[in-house]
């Protein structure tokens, strides 16, 4: 499994990259977290970073209600550097359930990708 999803992960990397003005949204789920950055590719600096290990977040961190927290806190992050567009990056995990819910929480929160 965890082969099958770096394989993804590479094959969409050699896709995508992250720039000053438009970078990179990286979702990281374990079983138990999440993990999101904003990643510019081009200066190899990560802009901002959110989890589910955070004080922010108060529910449980392996859930899809955990998930949409983590995207808001993103894109309020984000809008506060000044960021309004991003490439989604997946991370070579299905487009659905939590990653779905990050992607959809940030795109509420004003992020444009």
């Amino acid at each position: 499994m965890k082969v099958a999803r770096l394989k993804r992960h590479r094959r969409i990397r050699k896709k995508i990259s992250g720039t000053q003005d438009r970078p990179r949204l990286s979702v990281y789920r374990s079983l138990k977290n999440m993990y999101a950055q904003l990643i510019d590719d081009e200066n190899n600096a990560t802009l901002v970073t959110c989890s589910t290990l955070s004080k922010d977040s108060k529910d449980s961190a392996g859930n899809v209600k955990a998930a949409t927290l983590l995207g808001g806190m993103v894109a309020e992050k984000a809008k506060e550097k000044g960021i309004e567009q991003v490439v989604f990056d997946r991370g070579g995990y299905p487009y659905h359930g939590r990653i779905k819910a990050v992607a959809e929480a940030a795109r509420k929160g004003g992020l444009k990708f």
